[in-house]
């Protein structure tokens, strides 16, 4: 996913949780759903940003030398500017582009009487 076009905030904002979990009818069911999008996130970032780190790698044992990479400085400044997972799952959230289920909800079990 592109990051850089997320119009999510770069700081924390207080949301009217009622009205956002409309959609859900549930606050706790919409806090989940955003958590567990956070997560995914959080992961996605967190591979990509070891996959671009990876490139500046140094398998030296000598402990003395220390490099500053310009590049890899660049790199990490991006990602530590990025908005936060769960502000970027919250957005989204908005924006109707998470997918969600409640299959106890979908399949209505029948309780024996």
């Amino acid at each position: 996913m592109d990051y850089k076009k997320i119009n999510a905030p770069l700081s924390t904002v207080t949301r009217d949780m009622p009205a956002l979990s409309a959609e859900v009818g549930n606050v706790y069911e919409t806090v989940k759903i955003i958590a567990k999008r956070a997560n995914q996130i959080s992961v996605e970032l967190k591979s990509e940003l070891e996959k671009k780190l990876s490139e500046f790698a140094s398998y030296n044992d000598n402990i003395e030398e220390v490099f500053e990479n310009r590049e890899q400085i660049e790199i990490s400044r991006f990602y530590e500017k990025l908005p936060k997972p769960t502000l970027i799952a919250t957005q989204e959230f908005i924006e109707g582009k998470i997918y969600y289920r409640n299959p106890l909800k979908d399949n209505k079990i029948n309780k024996p009487e």
